[in-house]
Parts: structure tokens; C-alpha cells; sequence
């Protein structure tokens, strides 16, 4: 069949709706509106063109045989990067224009959250990727206190006691500053990017700010992501990343561990936040003691530390693409595990050079081609830049990212046992993943780019990557006879381990994926229920070497009477049964959390498989 042919193929299954994991791929995306059926299209047809026209004959071939998986290939003509961490202080210090107007300074709480939401989504249009802010509590606790000040002076002499003025003045400024964090969840759930297909992917990374104002702060948003929607629903985004750290906020006696407590309770009830280990030996290596120095994470796992080009922060800087290999098909065709590591060589070389190509397409876009990105202070350095000028040295900020999947099930194929149940399994586990690193370090130097090793969020890939090998292959016992491969590094879901051990096992992995990772743990019931066993969870990770954790459990809704808590067959409360009376929230990956009902078929099924940890 001809390129013309398959593309009128695919144009056709989008048009009926029939192939539900093709409209359904992206479970933030409604699959079924108009808009998105145009993005659909749109996403087939630069597909075909970027396939044709764009990656080399190696790159190609790799692709369309399934041994690497080029992520977001529907954007690679138009040049966009993937994500960016953004100065949100300096953005709404300075002003910024989104292209029909001039946004002043706020001098409000009320107003600098609702222009966040706009800088956010202005900038969701820039990216194919997310959109996250490192600092959320120190950029935003200054207009907490412009808040406070103007308060204070519109009590101006109505009482004789200032203290008492003071104090008012601070209840009104804890009022404002919960609205103002109400409406932000609100937005970042109801506002629409790209054509209005999606909402924009909204990352906050806080914690660490021990002012009156920051504490404030993450106090009122955690407060507003516990509350919930409208109705009671669980927020989709903002996801929260909680930064835990010695000394401010892990012990009795840190300034900020009520944040903490406050941030196991949230995530009890709504899913995020997730947590952020500073003192993880790879995040501590940066660290200076300065809020800019601090890691930060994309809400999927993608992280940004480390440069070549300049500063280490990861402030202002994000990931231009990646590139994932299919590890379970290399070791399917590898005769010895020897073999294994030539083949993997040769396919690790295709995407670093895939990698470098989609880099020098995408410099020679125009700074102009990306306005708010590169003239409102978003990527760093940006507002240097000409309309007219290349981007190929400015990118030099950003990474590229090789990534992986299915580590469990090449194990199984190239010694008979996963990583979880055999110590061979495991050191073999290790060394691949750390021959991976070992390669794109050495790309690092070879091509002076910020080359790195991420554990890839594998929503759609995950299934596809299964497809393709079983698709040659047929169906072998423990390895392709699930509809998905485990998600990266990842002792499999549906293996029976103790929680200790399946954090401790993960843990090394975190030191080798320096372009980001995560760790899960699945429980089987009200979370909320065992606050205690949630925090147990948290210090294990931190104590263990994680550098980025969440807790998964179930996250249920009863569309009758707004029970919210774990329900089975029927509501606990007013005993109605029936799936369609009910909403069930679970966690895709680290950045994104969803009805079941906007799933595909493989992360379904993977999500069923998962075991329950008591």
C-alpha cells in the first residue's frame, strides 16, 4: 500500500471513529469534537510528510520498523521544542504581550494568577510539549504582598489600632490569595490551546519558599486542588510537584513541614502532588542554596539540569525532542546478550543522529516563528533575538533526550526473568541502562549538545511499541502477551512486590536517567484514609534515592450524590450501581490523571494489571 493510500486510510478511520486508541491516543484530548478530529488530520498528514521528506533513510527505516519511536513526529515540520520551564516572576514583573496588547505589572494576587493562567496557555501554542513553572511559590508570593499592602492602606484610618488593622488586612489578603488559587485550578482546567483541542499542560513546582507570603502561597493551592472542582471533581491539572527538602520542610522542625503534611493529605484525596526529592544525590549536585539552583520537573517526569551552553538551572530552558528505543524487539532479535548490546548501539546512534537532525531543523526556524517564546522572556535569552535571526545557538539551552521502553520484557527475552525477580536480571537491568547513559554522555561531548537518558512517559507508546513486536513476532509468554510493554525501568505493574522493595529496586535506575524519571506506587484503597502510610511512602522514596515520586489509588465519584471515596459495584452512600453513574480517576502517568473512559485500550488494560500495594 502507497503513502497516499495509507493516508486515506487513516483519514477515513478518523472519520467514522471506529478505531477508538487512534482518536483516543491522547487521553487530555476529546477525541470526538471537531477540533480535534482536525488536529487528527492534521497530525496524519505532517506524519507522512515528515516520514517522506524530512528524517534520513536510517531514521526512517528505524521508525516505520518499529525499533525507535519518534515522540510528537506530528510536530516535527513545524519546529517547535518540546516543554520549557518558565520565569513567571520575571515574565509579570516586566510585562509581557501575547499579540494584541500590552500586560502591565499586576499589583494584585487576584490579577498575577489570572495573568499566570494566560502566560501559560499563550505559550502551550509556542510548544508541542507542556508548559511548567519552577518557582511558583517565590514568583508569585510578591503580589501576595502588594495584596496585603493595599489592604492595609484601604483601612487607613478606620482603627486606632494598627495591630488590629494588620490583622484584618491579612484575613482579607488569605481570602484574596485562596480565590485567586480557586480560579487558577479553574482555569487550568477550562481553558482551551491549539485549536481548542487540549487543555494546556500545566506543571507548578513548589515548596521549598519559607516566606510568610510564599507559605501562603502553596498553602492556598494545595487547599484549592483538595477542594475540587465546581462539583467535586478531581482536577485534571494544575499537576503539583511538592519539592521535599532537609531542613525546610522534612522534619517536625523545618518551617515548612505543615506544607508537607498538607501535601500527603492533598494527594491522598486528589492524586497530585507528586514529590520532588532535592536532596536525591543527582539533584543535590546543583544545588547552591538558591531558589534558582533548585531541580524542578516537568509534571510527566522530563527534567532539565545540567548544561554545557551555561547555567545548570533549569530556568528558562526545557527539552527540544526525544526519542525512545523499543528495547523488548531489539533483545526479541539479539542472539546472545553480547549481541544485544551491538545491536543496541546501532539503534542508540540512529536516534542520537535523529536527534541532532530534528535539532538543525529546527534552528533554522526564525525567532519570529515562535513570538512569545522568544520575545516576552520565556526561553532563556530569547528577548536578545531578532524576528529574523536562526535559533540554532539559543536551542543549545535546551536537550535532547534518548529514551527507552519495555526494559522488563527484554529481560525476560534475553535471560527469562524480569528485573524484580532475579538478581542476574537485575545487574543486566543496571547495565543497560547504564550503557544507554554511558552513550549519550559521550553524544554530549561528540556533538556539544545537552544530551540525556529519560525514562519514558509512555502513554500511547507503551502499546504501540507491544503491537509492532507482536506484530512480527506473534504472542510470547511474558512478553508480548499483554497489550502494552512496562512503562521504562519499571518493575512490571502486574508483579507482586512489596512496596519497600519495589522502591528500592527503582531507585538506582533515577541516578542513571538524568533527563527524567519517576517512580510509582500503586494502593488499594482510600488513601485518605491512612495518612500515615502515605508519608511512610514519601520518606521511603526520599530515603532510598528516588528523585521523583507518586502515589496512584483510586479516586472515585458518584455522579448522584457527589460520594467521593473508593466505590466498587455500587455508591456506598446511595447504593446506586451502574459505570455510567460514576467517575473513576486514575493516574496515566506522572502528568496526567483521567477518566478511564478517555483511555486507550493498552493503558486500560495496564492499569487493570496493576497490583494493589496495601
Amino acid at each position: 500500500m502507497g503513502t497516499y493510500e495509507k493516508l486515506m486510510n487513516e483519514f477515513a478511520d478518523i472519520t467514522t471513529g471506529e478505531r477508538i486508541d487512534l482518536i483516543q491516543e491522547n487521553a487530555n484530548m476529546d477525541g470526538v469534537s471537531p477540533m480535534s478530529h482536525m488536529m487528527h488530520f492534521a497530525s496524519a498528514s505532517t506524519k507522512h510528510f515528515t516520514i517522506e521528506q524530512l528524517l534520513s533513510e536510517e531514521a526512517k527505516n528505524a521508525y516505520l520498523s518499529g525499533y525507535i519511536h519518534i515522540h510528537d513526529l506530528d510536530f516535527y515540520a513545524s519546529g517547535t521544542a518540546t516543554c520549557c520551564q518558565i520565569p513567571v516572576g520575571k515574565i509579570l514583573k516586566e510585562g509581557f504581550n501575547t499579540g494584541h496588547g500590552y500586560m502591565r505589572e499586576p499589583k494584585s494576587i487576584m490579577s498575577a494568577m489570572a495573568l499566570t493562567s494566560i502566560i501559560l496557555q499563550a505559550n502551550q501554542n509556542q510548544q508541542h510539549g507542556g508548559q511548567a513553572v519552577p518557582l511558583f511559590d517565590y514568583d508569585l508570593a510578591p503580589y501576595i504582598k502588594k495584596s496585603y499592602m493595599r489592604h492595609k492602606n484601604r483601612l487607613e484610618g478606620l482603627f486606632s489600632s494598627v495591630k488590629q488593622r494588620d490583622e484584618i488586612a491579612w484575613k482579607w489578603t488569605e481570602e484574596e490569595t485562596y480565590q485567586a488559587c480557586e480560579a487558577f485550578v479553574h482555569n487550568c482546567n477550562s481553558m482551551h490551546s491549539r485549536g481548542g483541542g487540549q487543555t494546556p499542560f500545566v506543571s507548578v513546582n513548589l515548596g521549598t519558599d519559607i516566606s510568610v507570603e510564599g507559605r501562603l502561597l502553596t498553602k492556598s493551592l494545595l487547599l484549592a486542588v483538595k477542594a475540587g472542582l465546581g462539583k467535586g471533581e478531581t482536577p485534571i491539572f494544575p499537576i503539583i510537584v511538592f519539592k521535599v527538602k532537609e531542613g525546610i520542610n522534612y522534619s517536625k522542625e523545618d518551617i515548612n513541614y505543615d506544607l508537607f503534611q498538607l501535601a500527603i493529605e492533598t494527594t491522598s484525596k486528589r492524586l497530585f502532588p507528586n514529590f520532588l526529592f532535592l536532596d536525591a544525590p543527582f539533584n543535590k549536585e546543583h544545588y547552591d542554596g538558591t531558589p534558582e539552583s533548585e531541580a524542578a520537573t516537568m509534571g510527566c517526569r522530563t527534567r532539565v539540569m545540567g548544561n554545557i551552553h551555561g547555567s545548570a538551572s533549569c530556568i528558562g530552558r526545557g527539552n527540544l525532542s526525544f526519542t525512545s528505543l523499543n528495547l523488548p524487539l531489539i533483545a526479541l532479535e539479539s542472539n546472545t546478550v553480547e549481541d544485544f548490546f551491538t545491536r543496541l548501539d546501532s539503534y542508540i546512534h540512529i536516534a542520537i543522529e535523529q536527534l541532532y537532525d530534528r535539532y538543525e531543523y529546527q534552528g533554522n526556524k526564525k525567532a519570529a516563528n515562535f513570538k512569545f517564546l522568544f520575545t516576552q522572556g520565556v526561553w532563556k535569552g530569547g528577548e536578545a533575538l531578532s524576528p529574523e535571526d536562526n535559533l540554532e545557538e539559543i536551542w543549545k539551552q535546551g536537550t535532547l533526550s534518548l529514551g527507552f521502553v519495555g526494559l522488563a520484557e527484554a529481560l525476560v527475552a534475553l535471560t527469562g526473568y524480569h528485573h524484580g525477580e532475579s538478581e542476574e536480571a537485575y545487574k543486566l537491568g543496571l547495565k543497560i541502562v547504564n550503557h544507554m547513559r554511558k552513550r549519550t554522555d559521550e553524544a554530549t561531548k561528540a556533538k556539544q549538545m545537552n544530551y540525556s537518558l529519560i525514562a519514558t512517559p509512555a502513554e500511547s507508546f507503551a502499546g504501540k511499541a507491544q503491537r509492532e513486536v507482536r506484530k512480527k513476532y506473534g504472542t510470547i509468554k511474558r512478553i508480548t502477551d499483554r497489550p502494552y510493554f512496562t512503562n521504562s525501568f519499571h518493575i512490571p505493574v502486574h508483579y507482586k512486590i512489596m512496596a519497600i522493595d519495589k522502591i528500592e529496586k527503582e531507585a538506582p535506575f533515577h541516578l542513571l536517567t538524568n533527563g527524567g524519571h519517576i517512580t510509582y506506587l500503586e494502593l488499594d484503597g482510600d488513601a485518605s484514609k491512612n495518612l500515615a502510610a502515605m508519608e511512610q511512602i514519601v520518606r521511603a522514596m526520599k530515603e532510598a534515592g528516588i528523585g521523583y515520586g507518586s502515589i496512584n489509588h483510586p479516586v472515585d465519584r458518584c455522579l448522584a450524590c457527589g460520594y467521593k471515596g473508593v466505590i466498587n459495584n455500587s455508591c456506598p452512600s446511595c447504593n446506586i450501581a451502574g459505570e455510567e453513574n460514576f467517575e473513576r480517576i486514575r493516574r496515566i502517568t506522572g502528568y496526567l490523571v483521567g477518566s478511564l473512559d478517555k483511555w486507550n485500550s493498552a493503558k486500560r488494560s495496564e492499569e487493570k494489571d496493576r497490583v494493589k500495594h496495601r
